[in-house]
């Protein structure tokens, strides 16, 4: 038996419609509602916010809001890009209320929009019944497929509203801002109008920043320099994968399932992790000693990966000063984006450190059903519980 093994013993419209509808006016609500009645029956864990009760803060980095400008200006490109996203519950539909209320369950993809698109007012009450204090939202969206000339514009226009939405509930909210990755020099200088006016602490990319081209491409160097001068860390986050490998390597199954493996099933954490991988061997972290990167659902399978990668790509054959797991550690927090699984956990901490480690459910693709208790019966000390519950983030955003 594993040591980590023994440490967890021992411890609508129609659906296209939907979808179609969705990606058209997926919105960021700026309008405060008046905030609904809890729900009945909530889970043990689900603590209300204002209920008085002594605990352990916890603040979560990938949960996500949509924008309506953006996600009108991208739905033809977004659909030609990822045209198999419409396949998605046409043989399953994913409903949280059928299943335990034990960790965070995966929502149906149209619910999903409509509640990223509210007000974050909306959210609050989920937030509170699940005893989560405070979220640094993120676009889903992807401003990247907008066209160049319009680029800069759009995204000008999202940082706004991501900044003033957040500015309504400093004590619950902060926010990544997004960048127009097709003008390197547009997304330098919006860069640096988010960290010094906007008071937003960090950028998020989703998926490719442009065509076939990877982050580490050349082109995308002056952009990784300034964040590195800002310290402004860069979470990158999945998106879908090469149309060259989407269907020889995911395709010949019913269309749902062969859409789940392309993108949440498996296709897209291997784009993430890819990049954070070509990110390194292209050296862009030595250059860039202070370029933050996070990466989510467990460092999308790299960490399992980086004694393998050590062993059969040393600095002798990369030319890195360092070995790929050394950079990794040096320059990678990770988290879990609600894949709320003990053994991964005790991995992750084994080979990067608690230090390397931070909190996030990806709501509100999923729930944040059982998320609280997950955390406070890791089978690991409390001052390790706090880093990854709240200090770790607080410390690695300049969050209060």
């Amino acid at each position: 038996m594993s040591i980590i093994e023994q440490k967890v013993k021992g411890a609508m419209k129609t659906r296209r419609e939907a979808v179609l509808s969705g990606a058209a006016v997926l919105g960021l609500g700026l309008v405060s509602r008046a905030v609904g009645a809890t729900r009945d029956g909530a889970a043990a864990d689900e603590v209300s916010f204002t209920s008085g009760v002594s605990r352990m803060r916890i603040i979560c980095l990938e949960e996500h809001v949509h924008d309506p400008v953006i996600a009108s200006a991208v739905k033809d490109a977004f659909i030609a890009e990822v045209p198999y996203v419409m396949d998605i519950g046409r043989r399953y539909q994913d409903d949280p209320d059928r299943e335990p209320a034990d960790r965070p369950r995966l929502t149906f993809l149209p619910k999903t929009m409509k509640t990223a698109a509210e007000p974050l007012s909306n959210r609050i009450p989920e937030m509170d019944k699940a005893a989560i204090d405070y979220q640094v939202v993120s676009l889903s969206n992807e401003p990247q497929l907008a066209a160049g000339g319009d680029a800069v514009d759009l995204v000008r226009g999202a940082n706004d509203r991501l900044a003033q939405a957040v500015a309504q509930y400093p004590d619950r909210f902060s926010a990544f801002f997004t960048l127009p990755w097709q003008d390197t020099d547009a997304a330098v200088r919006e860069a640096e109008r988010c960290v010094r006016d906007l008071k937003l602490p960090a950028t998020m990319l989703i998926g490719r920043p442009g065509g076939e081209a990877f982050i580490d491409d050349p082109r995308f160097e002056p952009v990784l320099a300034k964040l590195a001068e800002l310290d402004a860390p860069l979470y990158i986050h999945p998106g879908p994968p090469l149309h060259a490998v989407q269907q020889p390597y995911y395709g010949g199954f019913n269309p749902d399932l062969t859409a789940r493996l392309s993108l949440f099933g498996w296709g897209w954490h291997h784009e993430a992790g890819i990049q954070v991988i070509r990110l390194i061997l292209s050296g862009a972290l030595d250059r860039h000693r202070r370029l933050k990167i996070i990466s989510g659902h467990w460092g999308e399978m790299v960490p399992f990966y980086l004694q393998r990668m050590d062993d059969t790509m040393p600095p002798a054959v990369t030319g890195l000063s360092r070995t790929i797991g050394d950079t990794y550690r040096e320059q990678v927090w990770v988290g879990p984006s609600g894949m709320l699984n003990t053994p991964h956990f005790l991995f992750v901490r084994e080979v990067l450190g608690i230090e390397r480690i931070v909190f996030s459910i990806d709501y509100p693709y999923l729930t944040m059903t059982g998320a609280r208790a997950w955390l406070e019966n890791l089978p690991i000390p409390q001052g390790e519980k706090e880093a990854i519950a709240f200090r770790n983030a607080q410390a690695l955003l300049r969050l209060s």
